[in-house]
């Protein structure tokens, strides 16, 4: 049967270990700081349940007979990529690509790794095998699986082996024939809040001495040493949905994990203190493109809400005439449209991994180094566009509520477009896309989706087609020579 939203509440109600305020949160589907987005998420379960969904959300696996979720179908050709891409799609626009770690972000990341699964079996035909019956598990289950794959920031001109506690990062303190115990931290567990399940690895480079720190596997959420320290709650301080239509309900939490002698079983390890592999599980193999690529669909749903966002200003504050305007709004819209136009370009540009259909690794990182810098400046556009009408408002819907405020709100909140309730209403949106704490939150969180600007500008780096543009550079080159043309210089000049 297809995941509804009542199925994942009652499966995250499981006493997870949440901290947050000085105290364990008990069941988070009910707690002011988080039940709101878990609700949010189970609303996005419910829209994959419908039966008219079923053939845009879910897909016939082949070894079972049975349908589930498209997050997890391995694409076999261009015509599958862009059905998949579809769903994705349609999951982003129900949150408006707010949920930085839906749930098919990491469902994409595994799958990636079960498409490269001989790179594993070159390593360890057991992990392989762990990781293949993990793939089937989580897509069998519908998993909701969060990860993290950062190691805590402490003093980063150190390695993980060389930080004050040796086991400040999350690593092995023991091994035996039941598993590992793990001992330490890790972030940014995005989303873990309501997750099922989290992958647990390790993304940036590990050196000589950092073995134990080279890991790669997957716990539940309510794991029996497991601390999930949350952050600042957003949707604990939003008043209600009106004031903050969008931290009140799409807040999906960050936290870091803590392992406290955590016991992984074998079957759960797919990496065991090896450098080398952890970097090779996310770049031999689709995974890292697969992953980007889910995350660039998103983004691309986001920056349509984000333009939409800039027209109704305009028009709310009857400017959208304006020459200067709608050149502003024509540049906004140039740049939405430009990573609309790269992802249907990575999935033109795909190739064959076996018998695998991925999308073009280069136009992916192309993408992602541009709106690394794109978010931001978009943000700032909208800002100009909007002016004080972000900041004059009333101080919050019980304004309303009193009549004598209400008559003033009215005078006071005039548009050529809206009624004062209508501007008020649309500006609180506005105010919460693009001015909030929580807006400020995912400024910060887009411009280091995918890593670090030197990270992102070196995997294109890596991965551009340089011998084609050098041997047009070369061929120009061989056309002349300096013999050649000092020797028509001499012949002109007799």
């Amino acid at each position: 049967m297809i995941k509804t939203g009542d199925q994942h509440i009652n499966s995250i109600q499981d006493g997870r270990q949440v901290y947050i305020d000085g105290n364990l949160a008990g069941d988070v589907t009910v707690h002011p700081a988080f039940r709101n987005a878990c609700a949010m998420v189970g609303s996005i379960y419910d829209f994959q349940s419908r039966p008219e969904n079923a053939e845009l959300m879910t897909y016939e696996v082949v070894d079972t007979g049975e349908r589930a979720n498209r997050i997890w179908q391995l694409p076999t050709s261009y015509d599958e990529l862009v059905q998949r891409r579809k769903a994705l799609e349609a999951w982003s626009s129900l949150h408006c690509g707010f949920l930085g770690r839906s749930p098919d972000h990491v469902a994409s990341c595994i799958s990636g790794m079960y498409m490269g699964l001989d790179v594993f079996e070159a390593y360890d035909k057991n992990r392989a095998g762990a990781l293949a019956d993990y793939y089937r598990y989580a897509r069998d289950n519908e998993l909701f699986l969060t990860y993290v794959i950062i190691n805590p920031q402490a003093d980063r001109s150190k390695g993980a082996h060389e930080q004050q506690n040796k086991f400040l990062t999350a690593g092995v303190v023991d091994q035996d024939a039941e598993g590992l115990t793990i001992r330490g931290a890790k972030m940014l567990a995005t989303a873990g809040i309501m997750a099922n399940e989290v992958f647990v690895t390790c993304i940036q480079p590990l050196s000589e001495g950092e073995e134990p720190y080279a890991l790669s596997f997957a716990i539940p959420m309510n794991a029996k040493g497991l601390k999930i320290l949350s952050r600042k709650s957003y949707e604990a301080d939003a008043k209600n949905v009106y004031d903050n239509p969008l931290s009140s309900r799409y807040d999906e939490n960050d936290a870091v994990l803590y392992f406290d002698d955590v016991k992984v079983p074998w079957d759960r390890v797919f990496i065991n203190q090896d450098t080398e592999m952890c970097n090779k599980q996310f770049h031999a193999t689709p995974a890292h493109v697969y992953q980007n690529y889910q995350a660039q669909v998103r983004l691309m749903v986001k920056l349509r809400f984000m333009a939409g966002l800039g027209r109704r200003i305009a028009e709310v504050n009857g400017v959208v005439n304006f020459p200067q305007v709608r050149e502003t709004l024509g540049e906004l819209a140039a740049k939405c449209s430009m990573i609309d136009a790269m992802v249907h370009a990575m999935e033109a540009k795909g190739f064959k991994y076996g018998p695998y259909f991925v999308p073009d690794r280069h136009t992916l990182y192309s993408a992602a180094v541009l709106s690394q810098q794109l978010y931001p400046q978009l943000i700032t556009t909208l800002r100009d566009l909007a002016g004080g009408g972000l900041i004059m408002l009333p101080s919050s819907i019980a304004d309303f509520d009193n009549p004598e405020l209400a008559e003033l709100i009215g005078k006071t909140q005039q548009s050529p477009a809206a009624d004062s309730e209508g501007r008020v209403k649309f500006f609180k949106l506005a105010w919460d896309a693009i001015g909030s704490e929580f807006a400020s939150r995912h400024t910060q969180y887009e411009m280091f989706y995918s890593g670090a600007t030197f990270v992102t500008k070196n995997h294109s780096f890596r991965t551009y087609d340089w011998d084609c543009s050098l041997g047009m550079v070369d061929q120009l080159l061989d056309g002349y020579s300096l013999e050649d043309e000092l020797s028509r210089m001499t012949q002109a000049a007799e």
